[in-house]
Protein backbone atom coordinates (compact mmCIF):
# COMPACT_ATOMS: atom_id res chain seq x y z
CA UNK A 1 0.00 0.00 0.00
CA UNK A 2 1.50 3.73 -0.74
CA UNK A 3 0.05 6.06 1.29
CA UNK A 4 0.88 10.37 0.58
CA UNK A 5 1.06 12.02 3.56
CA UNK A 6 0.06 15.42 1.72
CA UNK A 7 -3.21 17.50 1.57
CA UNK A 8 -1.47 19.33 -1.51
CA UNK A 9 -3.62 18.70 -4.61
CA UNK A 10 -0.56 19.22 -6.41
CA UNK A 11 1.15 16.71 -5.07
CA UNK A 12 -1.53 14.79 -6.21
CA UNK A 13 -1.58 15.34 -9.71
CA UNK A 14 1.93 15.38 -10.13
CA UNK A 15 1.98 11.52 -8.69
CA UNK A 16 -0.99 10.63 -10.82
CA UNK A 17 0.46 12.21 -13.65
CA UNK A 18 3.33 9.55 -14.02
CA UNK A 19 0.98 6.60 -13.16
CA UNK A 20 1.38 6.27 -9.44
CA UNK A 21 -1.66 4.37 -7.63
CA UNK A 22 -1.56 6.01 -4.17
CA UNK A 23 -3.91 7.09 -0.99
CA UNK A 24 -3.91 10.29 0.71
CA UNK A 25 -3.93 11.02 3.91
CA UNK A 26 -2.98 14.11 5.72
CA UNK A 27 -0.48 14.51 8.56
CA UNK A 28 -1.53 17.15 11.19
CA UNK A 29 2.12 18.03 12.44
CA UNK A 30 3.80 21.40 13.88
CA UNK A 31 5.33 22.91 10.61
CA UNK A 32 6.91 26.17 12.70
CA UNK A 33 10.66 26.30 12.26
CA UNK A 34 12.95 26.06 15.06
CA UNK A 35 15.04 28.15 16.65
CA UNK A 36 17.53 28.76 13.70
CA UNK A 37 16.81 26.13 11.69
CA UNK A 38 17.90 26.52 8.02
CA UNK A 39 15.60 25.61 4.80
CA UNK A 40 17.12 22.35 3.68
CA UNK A 41 17.15 20.77 7.55
CA UNK A 42 13.63 22.22 8.30
CA UNK A 43 11.78 20.66 4.97
CA UNK A 44 13.50 17.11 5.22
CA UNK A 45 12.26 17.35 8.99
CA UNK A 46 8.68 17.86 8.08
CA UNK A 47 8.48 15.07 5.46
CA UNK A 48 9.87 12.76 7.73
CA UNK A 49 7.56 13.76 10.56
CA UNK A 50 4.61 13.66 8.29
CA UNK A 51 5.37 9.97 6.97
CA UNK A 52 6.15 9.10 10.54
CA UNK A 53 2.75 10.23 11.54
CA UNK A 54 0.51 8.75 8.66
CA UNK A 55 3.19 5.19 9.28
CA UNK A 56 2.10 4.90 12.51
CA UNK A 57 -1.63 4.77 12.41
CA UNK A 58 -1.40 1.52 10.38
CA UNK A 59 -1.33 -1.47 12.07
CA UNK A 60 -0.02 -3.86 9.10
CA UNK A 61 3.42 -2.15 8.52
CA UNK A 62 5.15 -5.19 6.07
CA UNK A 63 3.80 -3.85 3.15
CA UNK A 64 3.34 0.07 3.66
CA UNK A 65 4.74 3.02 1.74
CA UNK A 66 4.70 6.38 2.99
CA UNK A 67 5.74 9.37 1.08
CA UNK A 68 5.92 12.46 3.23
CA UNK A 69 6.82 15.81 1.52
CA UNK A 70 7.27 19.57 2.19
CA UNK A 71 8.12 22.83 0.45
CA UNK A 72 9.22 26.23 1.34
CA UNK A 73 10.33 29.34 -0.25
CA UNK A 74 14.06 30.30 0.74
CA UNK A 75 14.56 34.24 -0.33
CA UNK A 76 17.36 36.29 1.84
CA UNK A 77 17.60 34.03 4.01
CA UNK A 78 13.89 34.09 5.32
CA UNK A 79 11.71 30.45 5.05
CA UNK A 80 8.71 31.70 2.97
CA UNK A 81 6.06 29.40 4.10
CA UNK A 82 2.47 29.62 2.84
CA UNK A 83 0.91 32.76 3.47
CA UNK A 84 -1.33 33.78 6.51
CA UNK A 85 -3.74 36.62 4.18
CA UNK A 86 -3.63 38.48 1.71
CA UNK A 87 -1.37 41.01 3.13
CA UNK A 88 0.78 39.04 4.17
CA UNK A 89 1.15 37.49 0.49
CA UNK A 90 1.97 41.02 -0.79
CA UNK A 91 4.58 40.76 1.23
CA UNK A 92 6.00 37.61 0.42
CA UNK A 93 5.61 38.77 -3.73
CA UNK A 94 7.54 41.98 -3.07
CA UNK A 95 10.22 40.35 -1.52
CA UNK A 96 10.73 37.99 -4.55
CA UNK A 97 9.81 40.72 -6.94
CA UNK A 98 13.16 41.07 -9.07
CA UNK A 99 15.20 38.70 -7.76
CA UNK A 100 16.49 34.98 -7.59
CA UNK A 101 15.25 32.72 -4.81
CA UNK A 102 15.28 29.22 -4.09
CA UNK A 103 12.56 26.35 -3.81
CA UNK A 104 13.36 23.45 -1.20
CA UNK A 105 11.25 20.33 -1.44
CA UNK A 106 11.72 17.95 1.39
CA UNK A 107 10.90 14.13 0.85
CA UNK A 108 10.90 11.28 3.18
CA UNK A 109 9.98 7.52 1.95
CA UNK A 110 9.02 5.11 4.79
CA UNK A 111 8.88 1.51 4.89
CA UNK A 112 9.04 -1.15 7.42
CA UNK A 113 12.86 -1.73 7.36
CA UNK A 114 13.94 2.15 6.32
CA UNK A 115 13.65 6.07 5.65
CA UNK A 116 14.75 8.16 3.10
CA UNK A 117 14.92 11.72 3.30
CA UNK A 118 16.34 13.84 0.48
CA UNK A 119 15.61 17.30 -0.63
CA UNK A 120 16.00 18.74 -4.21
CA UNK A 121 16.71 22.60 -4.62
CA UNK A 122 15.35 25.05 -7.50
CA UNK A 123 16.60 28.48 -8.38
CA UNK A 124 13.63 30.44 -9.79
CA UNK A 125 13.95 33.97 -11.04
CA UNK A 126 10.89 36.41 -10.72
CA UNK A 127 10.86 39.48 -12.84
CA UNK A 128 10.39 42.73 -11.34
CA UNK A 129 6.45 43.10 -10.21
CA UNK A 130 4.29 46.60 -9.81
CA UNK A 131 2.26 46.84 -7.26
CA UNK A 132 -0.59 46.70 -9.75
CA UNK A 133 0.72 43.31 -10.83
CA UNK A 134 1.25 41.87 -7.35
CA UNK A 135 -2.64 43.12 -6.42
CA UNK A 136 -4.09 41.56 -9.28
CA UNK A 137 -2.70 38.18 -8.27
CA UNK A 138 -3.12 38.21 -4.87
CA UNK A 139 -6.83 39.30 -5.98
CA UNK A 140 -7.25 35.74 -7.64
CA UNK A 141 -6.66 33.87 -4.46
CA UNK A 142 -4.01 31.67 -5.69
CA UNK A 143 -1.30 32.77 -3.65
CA UNK A 144 -2.85 31.22 -0.92
CA UNK A 145 -2.08 27.73 0.46
CA UNK A 146 1.41 28.05 -1.40
CA UNK A 147 4.43 28.64 -0.51
CA UNK A 148 6.17 31.80 -1.36
CA UNK A 149 2.77 32.84 -2.36
CA UNK A 150 2.81 31.75 -5.63
CA UNK A 151 1.48 28.87 -8.23
CA UNK A 152 4.35 28.46 -11.14
CA UNK A 153 2.18 26.50 -12.46
CA UNK A 154 -0.67 28.85 -12.48
CA UNK A 155 -0.81 32.67 -13.35
CA UNK A 156 2.34 33.42 -11.57
CA UNK A 157 4.34 31.38 -14.72
CA UNK A 158 3.87 35.17 -16.30
CA UNK A 159 6.49 36.28 -13.44
CA UNK A 160 9.64 33.20 -14.07
CA UNK A 161 11.18 33.97 -16.57
CA UNK A 162 13.69 31.18 -16.17
CA UNK A 163 14.50 28.52 -13.01
CA UNK A 164 17.64 26.33 -12.90
CA UNK A 165 16.78 23.05 -11.78
CA UNK A 166 13.42 20.32 -11.45
CA UNK A 167 9.93 22.34 -12.49
CA UNK A 168 8.39 19.72 -10.63
CA UNK A 169 10.07 20.88 -7.15
CA UNK A 170 8.50 24.41 -7.89
CA UNK A 171 5.68 22.75 -8.38
CA UNK A 172 5.53 20.84 -5.11
CA UNK A 173 7.53 17.43 -5.51
CA UNK A 174 10.87 16.73 -7.27
CA UNK A 175 9.28 13.27 -9.62
CA UNK A 176 12.79 12.28 -10.74
CA UNK A 177 14.38 12.18 -7.23
CA UNK A 178 10.44 10.18 -6.05
CA UNK A 179 10.76 7.77 -8.43
CA UNK A 180 14.58 7.12 -8.24
CA UNK A 181 13.67 6.77 -4.29
CA UNK A 182 10.72 4.45 -5.12
CA UNK A 183 12.76 2.39 -7.37
CA UNK A 184 14.98 1.41 -3.92
CA UNK A 185 12.43 -0.17 -2.71
CA UNK A 186 10.57 -2.04 -5.24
Amino acid sequence: MFILASASPRRRELLTQIGLTFDVEVADIDETPQLAEAALPYVKRLAEHKAAAVFARHPNKARLVVLGADTTVLCDGQILGKPEDEADAARMLRLLSGRTHQVITGVALMTATACQVAAEVTEVEVIALTDKQIADYVATGEPMGKAGAYGIQGRAARFIPRIEGCYFNVVGLPLARVSAMLETIR
